[in-house]
Formats: C-alpha cells, structure tokens, sequence
C-alpha cells in the first residue's frame, strides 16, 4: 500500500510503499478516508511530545493517530491509536476494535476529522465552568484552534471576547470584541493585556504560553489589597513556550485559577463538548476553514507554512 513514511525523528514523511497491515486478534483494517494533521503529530514525529515513544517506538513509522475511515463492510467509522508502526497518514491501517466510534451522519469525512480540534474550544466549559456573558480571553486566537475557540465562546454565550495573537491582520478576521497584538514590547503588552480586560478576564483558553502568558499573570497582579475577582486560565498549548516564570504574587491575591484543559472531560464531558460541537456543525453554526491535499502530497503538505488558520486534512 502507498503511505506516508517518516524515516528519521524531525524528517519529513515520504509518500512511498509500506507494507499492507494484517489485523489481529481484536482487531481491524480501516480504509482511511480523511486525517487531520496537527501540531500534536508533527511534535510526536519529531520526538519532542511526551507520548513520542508510546506513539512511534520505532522507525521507519506512518505519523498521525486518528482519523475517519470505511471498515470492510463499507461503514465509516472513526479511528484512534493504529498499531504502530502503522499510524493514520496511509491507504489502510490496523486499529484495535475497541478504539472505534461510529462516523458522525451526514459530514463529510473531512470535516468530521476537525470536530476535535473544535472540542479544545469547549474547555471553557468543561475546564473552566464557563456561564453565558463572562468575559473570555483566547490566548493565540489566530490559530486553527483558537479561530474556533472563538466561535465557541460566542456560540456559549460569551459576553465579550479578547483575542491575542502576533498578526493584526489575521486578529481581525477572528470575530472577536476586542484584539491584542503580542508582538509589541513587554510593557506595551502589559498594559493592553489590563486595558483591555474591563471588569476582569473571566475565563482565558491558553493555546500560547510562554511570554505572553508571564506578561498576562503579571498584568493580573491586583495594584492594592483586596480580592481579585477570579481570573480561571485553561492551559491547552504552548506555541509561544513551554515554560513560564510563575512569580508568587502572580497567584497570591489574583485570584488567578489555572486547568489543564483535560479537566473535566471525565464523567461525560466529553461526551457532552462531542454532541454540542456535532450539534453546531450540522445545524451550520459552527462552520470549519480545511485545506485539502491527497496522501500523495504529504511531502509538500507537511511542511506548509502557508495556511494561515486552515487546518490541513489528508484525503484519500
């Protein structure tokens, strides 16, 4: 069969032969219909990801771990977690039953591999306990997901919207209230991270980290005694940083609380952010910008620089 193959870790996958996966017990072969290829599989693949050596343990390896695919008998389901060394950039691959769900009807396979990415948007909620008319920060608004964690906000009934990012341009493409371009110098940030926070940041969706994030807990470092209404911050990812200095003070008296944004997908909210977002892309409210390349392409796809927002969807 014809896949994407990484050689070395921080290559570059190669559309080229690999050999045809064989199911075994438990398992099955999935036709790949249409994968999402995200930040998360080019980290695994270039061995910088916590969960590189559970995801490729060795090489040469199919990078990416999700996606849609047909079954033998022609059902379109979802995939997660291939066997490796067969990952989701390939014709087939073999996946174990248990990690199968049934396709969402009516969505084009290459939308429906996307919903995740809109899901990380309802952390709001899960994570943060979000209710309608709070005021919502999105740290690194921009991005695919942070495009989309915009729409969320809004379609939860978010009173008002900050958006951060380093392109003024792209930051006023987003949809939100008000903007704030993170490329101005340390100071001039800070003070637009607290001009424009009005009453206080209720809840901030963290997609950047890094120095944004240090200037945006210093800016919410209350000026005198008192307390702070609560600041809920719900930390996603790390494109500007992995770490930040975290000052005492900058938790002390904030009232800053700070998620991982897994918080509160137990005990059905998963399920609940699954059925919300499906609920919205049927109904054409939540609506997905993809750009759509064949298996065939995956050299130059990967290395893409270009897409400004769009999120890239291999097809078969």
């Amino acid at each position: 069969m014809k896949a994407a193959v990484l050689h070395e870790r921080g290559g570059v996958p190669r559309y080229e032969e690999f050999p045809d996966p064989v199911a075994g017990e438990g398992e099955v072969i999935v036709d790949v219909r249409a994968v999402a290829v995200e930040n998360v599989d080019k980290a695994v693949a270039a061995g910088t990801h916590f969960a590189s050596a559970q995801l490729m343990p060795r090489l040469p390896a199919i990078p990416c771990f999700d996606g849609i695919g047909a079954l033998p008998d022609g059902t379109l389901v979802g995939f997660g977690l291939p066997r490796p060394p067969y990952g989701a950039l390939a014709e087939k691959t073999v996946v174990a039953e248990a990690n199968l769900v049934p396709a969402p009807e009516g969505i084009d396979p290459a939308v429906a591999v996307v919903l995740g990415t809109a899901i990380t948007g309802f952390a709001i909620k899960t994570a943060a306990g979000f209710q309608p008319g709070e005021t919502v920060l999105i740290q690194g608004a921009t991005g695919v997901a942070g495009r989309l964690a915009v729409r969320v906000a809004r379609l939860l009934g978010a009173g008002r919207i900050v958006a951060t990012g380093r392109s003024h341009h792209a930051l006023q493409e987003v949809g939100a209230d008000e903007i704030i371009d993170t490329g101005v110098d340390d100071s001039a940030l800070q003070k637009a991270f607290t001009d424009k926070a009005g009453e206080g940041y209720d809840v901030v969706l963290d997609f950047l980290w890094g120095r944004p994030t240090e200037i945006l807990l210093r800016s919410l470092v209350p000026a005198q005694l008192g307390l702070a209404k609560p600041t809920r911050i719900v930390q996603i990812g790390e494109s500007a940083g992995g770490t930040i200095s975290l000052a005492a003070e900058s938790l002390r008296t904030s009232g800053v609380e700070i998620y991982g944004a897994a918080k509160g997908l137990g005990g059905g909210g998963m399920a609940e952010a699954y059925q919300q977002i499906l609920k919205w892309t049927q109904d054409g409210s939540l609506t997905y910008e993809i750009e759509c390349v064949p298996l065939s392409g995956i050299e130059a796809a990967w290395q893409r620089t270009d897409l400004r927002g769009k999120r890239l969807v291999v097809v078969a």
